[in-house]
């Protein structure tokens, strides 16, 4: 392993191995196989990446999205490395050059579809000598996975066809049931099993819950402006919504695009490209979209609804921060997405499986503990300690006695025959003129007005407390009216005290600014230092200048010149010569050479300045 560090260094520009990457690496160096589970931004390519660059052959790659491979291609490429795609996007002379290529044994990474590994299995893979087989995104194998996708069934042939060849699966996520079933459909021969830690303590975990629309959206747009030009994703169930919170977003001066497969090609790549190159700062997309990129500086996520599993949810969010920067996470959780999202649980192939998924993010959003340890715990691993980073641990909730207030909801219940959803009791409980209400003589129950004394909006919030402490339930089979629980019944005939959370308010409404012209993109020129209030902040927006000419001279995303974290790291350094800015994380002798000269230059007029 340790003629595997300078090779680290050269093509990467790191000193040491992230946790497990060595072992994974020495057992594909053994031409092992291997299921690794590594979060999003913990290092998973490199674990296939430097066994292609220290072995002898091509390795192979097995990548769902076009997308996806063209991002790490581009990486690879801009690090020095010759690799290559194989998609369907390429014209057919562009093709026979790659698969030329290929047989000469001048690519050392060669991407695939499982589509395309099938197609090229016959004449190009069996004349090339293939040193490792990687099968990225390796959930998508099962059904059992949260992202399923039919073409991966297929790939146990790989075995099949090249015994000899180590496989390594690599996914961010794979429950137990999952796992098993990932080794068992790939045939993978008694395969070593590699968990990472799932913790991305650089994640802050928040999640909001029982807001309307409106609420929503000011909750939304004031988020995003505490991250002033800083990229994020927000995530919506309905293709219509992405519509009209970017509509909204971009009316607050925010510059935002929708995403969503009833777009075409054309609208859906000019999106995503935007956002790539820093064009536009929000993506309101289904969640089709973000798979396929690997934008190491998306400093935010947000859903605008709940998702349908933690698998989800943590690939979601694995979307942010993976540069290791501190990134935020907002979830927005009501009682219409989890009733809509049963019954597409309901509806699927794996009818209990889904739904106990769906209880357990439920859980998730309705808990009043740390947030961070049940996503650890669900996917096996212990949390001794609360991680102080979630909105739990950051705002302690303060309790009272609510007894009272749970009985008036329980009897109201009890005395209409369990026959109401939480609409009607709240307005049985505030004393509602509605005409239904009065129709079925629910005005003559001896708790109507019973609660006049709080807005709806408050009942709601408790109410959703209720149904988290277990003292009422929707029966989701008899359009979702509530039933009180034995625990309930024990609160409502005074064998128990319910304590509840303190209502607070959410953020004021906020009002649409004019939206500014819109400015066309500058032409390169000198850097100009704009002093801030140290000497760091002024150095980190000339190097962010400077990163942003060079993407846009070279038709390329500013991460892919140097991370967010590599900026971080030369504000930290100072380096004012190449040998220093040779030991700022993330550079390696490719980018030493192209950009090291000019960056330190940079560094240093920035530094004089300030004497």
């Amino acid at each position: 392993m340790q003629e595997l560090i300078p090779l680290l260094k050269k093509y990467f520009g790191f000193d040491t191995f992230r946790p497990l990457q060595a072992e994974v690496i020495e057992r594909v160096i053994g031409k092992k196989d291997s299921l690794v589970l590594m979060p999003t931004g913990g290092g998973k390519s490199i674990c296939f990446q430097l066994p292609a660059m220290y072995m002898p052959g091509t390795a192979l790659v097995v990548s769902p999205l076009i997308a996806l491979m063209k991002d790490q291609v581009e990486s690879l490429v801009a690090n020095g490395i010759p690799a290559a795609a194989l998609n369907s996007m390429l014209p057919e002379n562009e093709r026979q050059q790659v698969r030329q290529r290929c047989l000469q044994g001048e690519i050392k990474l060669l991407y695939l579809s499982p589509e395309g590994l099938l197609s090229e299995l016959d004449w190009l893979l069996s004349r090339m000598d293939l040193s490792l087989i990687a099968i990225d995104e390796a959930h998508c194998i099962s059904r059992w996975g949260h992202d399923f996708r039919p073409e991966y069934t297929q790939m146990a042939i790989v075995k099949e066809r090249f015994p000899q060849v180590p496989v390594i699966a690599l996914t961010a996520t794979a429950d137990k049931i999952t796992r098993l079933d990932i080794i068992e459909q790939l045939k993978l021969e008694d395969p070593q099993l590699f968990i990472s830690s799932f913790d991305r303590p650089n994640l802050s975990l928040s999640v909001q819950r029982g807001l309307g629309k409106k609420e929503k959206i000011t909750a939304i747009v004031n988020f995003i402006r505490r991250h002033k030009d800083q990229s994020g994703i927000v995530y919506c169930m309905k293709r219509a919504d992405t519509e009209d919170v970017a509509q909204i977003l971009n009316t607050n001066n925010i510059r935002a695009a929708a995403y969503h497969a009833g777009l075409s090609p054309r609208e859906r790549d000019k999106t995503q490209n935007d956002f790539i190159n820093d064009r536009i700062d929000v993506v309101c997309a289904t969640i089709a979209f973000g798979m396929g990129i690997d934008k190491s500086n998306v400093r935010f996520v947000i859903h605008y609804n709940m998702p349908g599993s933690i698998e989800n949810y943590y690939q979601e969010i694995g979307r942010a921060g993976r540069d290791g920067l501190k990134s935020d996470t907002l979830l927005f959780y009501s009682l219409g997405d989890l009733v809509l999202l049963r019954r597409f649980a309901e509806e699927s192939g794996q009818n209990e499986v889904n739904m106990e998924k769906l209880n357990r993010m439920q859980r998730f959003c309705e808990t009043d503990i740390c947030r961070r340890r049940i996503l650890l715990n669900y996917f096996g691993e212990e949390s001794e300690h609360d991680c102080g980073n979630c909105d739990v641990c950051q705002n302690p909730s303060q309790r009272f006695d609510g007894s009272i207030l749970v009985q008036k909801a329980l009897s109201a219940i009890m005395r209409t025959e369990e026959k109401i959803g939480v609409q009607m009791l709240i307005d049985i409980l505030r004393a509602s003129g509605r005409a239904e209400l009065h129709q079925l003589g629910y005005d003559r129950l001896k708790t109507y007005g019973a609660g006049r004394d709080l807005p709806f909006k408050v009942w709601k919030e408790y109410i959703y407390q209720m149904l988290q402490l277990g003292y009422i339930e929707v029966d989701y089979a008899k359009q979702q009216v509530l039933k009180v629980t034995p625990l309930g019944r024990k609160v409502l005939f005074g064998e128990t005290h319910a304590q509840l959370t303190t209502y607070r308010e959410p953020e004021e409404i906020i009002r649409p600014v004019k939206k500014e012209r819109e400015k066309k993109t500058p032409q390169a020129r000198p850097i100009q230092v704009i002093a801030a209030n140290t000497i760091e902040e002024t150095l980190m927006d000339s190097l962010k200048q400077l990163r942003r000419q060079i993407a846009q001279q070279e038709s390329m995303p500013a991460y892919i010149i140097f991370s967010d974290a590599a900026l971080e790291d030369m504000v930290y350094q100072k380096p004012l010569t190449l040998d220093a800015f040779a030991n700022v994380r993330g550079v390696g002798d490719m980018k030493l050479q192209k950009y090291g000269p000019v960056f330190v230059a940079l560094i240093h007029h920035v530094l004089s300045a300030d004497k």
